[in-house]
């Protein structure tokens, strides 16, 4: 009358007659479609979990970089500050030997 349904996961009876179900690449070669299917979804999803931490990371570099801009202009103007403060102090002074030798560690002509 009507055809028997197979079951969708075929076991096995063993000498001692416990049920064997098949291994997982039997079953792999049986569903093939869908353990493709699987996979590519799996490596989809990694892929964007990865593109994901890459976009954070990103983020969080240019945060750091603006931060080091930032650092870098407050430096340079410390420096000018001191050096203004150096040339000031060397003017000062009556011999002009300490203006001197501070040209020549600063570079200055």
């Amino acid at each position: 009358m009507g055809t028997p349904t197979p079951q969708s996961v075929e076991t096995v009876r063993t000498p001692d007659g416990r049920l064997k179900y098949p291994g997982l690449l039997t079953t792999a070669k049986k569903h093939k479609a869908s353990f493709v299917q699987f996979a590519v979804m799996t490596g989809i999803l990694m892929t964007s979990l990865r593109s994901l931490g890459h976009k954070y990371r990103i983020h969080e570099l240019t945060e750091d970089a603006a931060s080091l801009k930032k650092e870098q202009g407050s430096l340079a103007a410390r420096m000018n500050h001191i050096k203004e403060s150096l040339r000031a102090e060397a003017a000062a002074e009556p011999t002009g030997a300490f203006a001197a030798r501070l040209r020549l560690l600063l570079g200055y002509e």
